[in-house]
C-alpha cells in the first residue's frame, strides 16, 4: 500500500515553503513520527514527520523545489513493495486539493484574459511592496504566480535586478549561492520597516555596577534553586515592561488608521543562528518571575540554533530586544520589527571614566541603550521617557522587584 506525504499546513499566512534537505534516501526504512524531509519557509525550518512506518518509495519534490501546503513531496510503502531505485527527477509540486465543500469561485476573482493567476500570498507580498504582477511570469503550478517569483521581482523600475546583468571580472573568486527563504523574509522585512516607519533612535547609557554586584552576590543561589544562570536579560525584559505599563504607546501598533494600544507583554528577544537572525517571543513576560524569564530564553535561544523553532514562537511580539553586545558592538541603531513601533538595542559593556558627586573620577562599567521607535505614534517625550525609565530600573534593582 502506496501513502503519500504531504505538506503539512505551515502557519498563519504561509502557503509555501522550499525543500531544505531530504532526511531519507528512497529505500530507507522509516518509523512512524520520524523525521523525512525539511522545509524551509519564510520564518522557520519545519520538518516533516512520517505518517506511517514503511519505507520511503518515492521523492516527488527533490531539494530545491518550492511545494505548496497540500502538494505531495513523496510516498511510503507500507509494506515495503514497490520501492523505486532511485529518486524521481525534480517535478513541479501538486497544488493543494480544494475542501470538497469549496465554493467555486466567483466570476470577479477570475484573472483578466492573459494574466496570470496570482496566489493569495504572492498577492499580498505584491500589495505591500507595490509590485504589479500582470508581467511576471510565474513558476509555479500552470504558470501560476508564486511568492517568491514576487520576491525575486523589483520592487519598482529603477530598483537593480534580482540577477546580474552580465559577466562578473572576477567571477572566479567569488561563491555566489541563492538566498534561503529566511533571509529574503529577513531582508523583506527589514526594508518595509524603514520604508513604511518615520523611523528615529535616542540614546542613553546604563551604569551597570549595582546589577553587577547582584548577579555576583546571588547567581550561584539562585542557579542552585533554579536550574538556570541569572543573565542580563530578565532584568532588561522586566525593566521594559516596566517602562511600556508607564508609557503604553512605546507598545502600541498602527493598525491601518487605528492606534491599537495592548495591554499584554509578549517581549521578543533577537537570537542570531547560522541561518539569519530570527526573534522568538517571550509570552506574558509580565507574568514571569526572573526565573521563568531566564528559562523561557534560554529554551527559545537553544531551539532556534537548533532550528526547532514552531511558527507560534515567532509571531504576535509587542515590543523587542536586541543585544548586539555579546558580539561586541558599542553602539548601533536598531530597525524596527514590524507591525510593532518600537525596539531596544544592548551594547557591550565596557569600562568607562565617569565624574562622581564629590567630583573625583571612576572607571565604571557602562552600557549604551538605543530606542528606535517609530515616530508617527510614538512622541520624542515618550520615547526618552521610556529609555530612562528603563536606565533607572537598571541602575537601582531594587526598583524592579519592589514594582516601583
Amino acid at each position: 500500500m502506496s501513502i503519500e506525504i504531504k505538506v503539512p499546513a505551515l502557519g498563519e499566512s504561509v502557503s509555501e515553503a522550499t525543500i531544505a534537505k531530504w532526511l531519507k534516501n528512497v529505500g530507507d526504512a522509516i518509523k512512524v513520527d520520524e523525521p523525512l524531509v525539511e522545509l524551509e519557509t519564510d520564518k522557520v525550518t519545519v520538518e516533516v514527520p512520517s505518517p506511517s512506518a514503511g519505507v520511503l518509495s518515492g521523492i516527488v519534490a527533490e531539494t530545491g523545489a518550492t511545494v505548496e501546503v497540500g502538494s505531495i513531496l513523496g510516498t511510503i510503502s507500507a509494506d515495503g513493495k514497490g520501492v523505486a531505485a532511485a529518486p524521481a527527477k525534480a517535478a513541479a509540486p501538486a497544488a493543494a486539493p480544494a475542501p470538497a465543500a469549496a465554493p467555486a469561485p466567483v466570476a470577479a476573482a477570475k484573472p483578466a484574459a492573459g494574466s496570470p493567476i496570482v496566489l493569495p500570498a504572492a498577492r499580498k507580498v505584491a500589495a505591500d511592496a507595490g509590485i504589479d504582477t500582470s508581467g511576471l511570469t510565474g513558476t509555479g503550478k500552470d504558470g501560476r504566480v508564486t511568492k517568491g517569483d514576487v520576491l525575486s521581482a523589483p520592487a519598482k523600475p529603477a530598483a537593480k535586478p534580482a540577477a546580474p546583468s552580465g559577466p562578473r571580472a572576477r567571477a572566479e573568486l567569488e561563491d555566489r549561492v541563492r538566498m534561503t527563504r529566511l533571509r529574503k523574509r529577513i531582508a523583506e522585512r527589514l526594508k518595509d520597516a524603514q520604508n513604511t516607519a518615520a523611523m528615529l533612535t535616542t540614546f542613553n547609557e546604563v551604569d551597570m555596577t549595582a546589577l553587577n554586584d547582584l548577579r555576583a552576590e546571588y547567581k550561584d543561589s539562585f542557579e542552585k534553586k533554579h536550574g538556570v544562570r541569572l543573565g542580563f536579560l530578565s532584568f532588561f525584559v522586566k525593566a521594559v515592561i516596566a517602562g511600556l505599563k508607564e508609557w503604553p504607546a512605546v507598545n502600541a501598533e498602527i493598525d491601518g488608521e487605528d492606534l491599537v494600544y495592548k495591554k499584554y507583554y509578549d517581549i521578543g528577544v533577537a537570537v542570531g543562528t547560522p541561518q539569519g537572525l530570527v526573534v522568538p517571543v517571550v509570552r506574558n513576560a509580565d507574568q514571569l518571575s526572573f526565573a521563568g524569564v531566564e528559562k523561557t530564553i534560554g529554551d527559545l535561544g537553544k531551539r532556534a540554533r537548533d532550528g526547532k523553532l514552531a511558527m507560534e514562537d515567532l509571531q504576535g511580539g509587542t515590543f523587542t530586544i536586541s543585544n548586539g553586545g555579546v558580539y561586541g558592538s558599542l553602539l548601533s541603531t536598531p530597525i524596527l520589527n514590524p507591525p510593532q513601533s518600537a525596539i531596544l538595542g544592548l551594547h557591550k559593556i565596557q569600562q568607562r571614566p565617569v565624574v562622581m558627586p564629590d567630583g573625583s573620577f571612576k572607571a565604571r562599567p557602562l552600557m549604551y541603550l538605543a530606542l528606535s521607535y517609530d515616530h508617527r505614534i510614538i512622541d520624542g517625550r515618550e520615547a526618552v521617557s521610556f529609555l530612562v525609565r528603563v536606565k533607572e530600573s537598571i541602575e537601582d534593582p531594587a526598583r524592579l522587584l519592589l514594582d516601583l
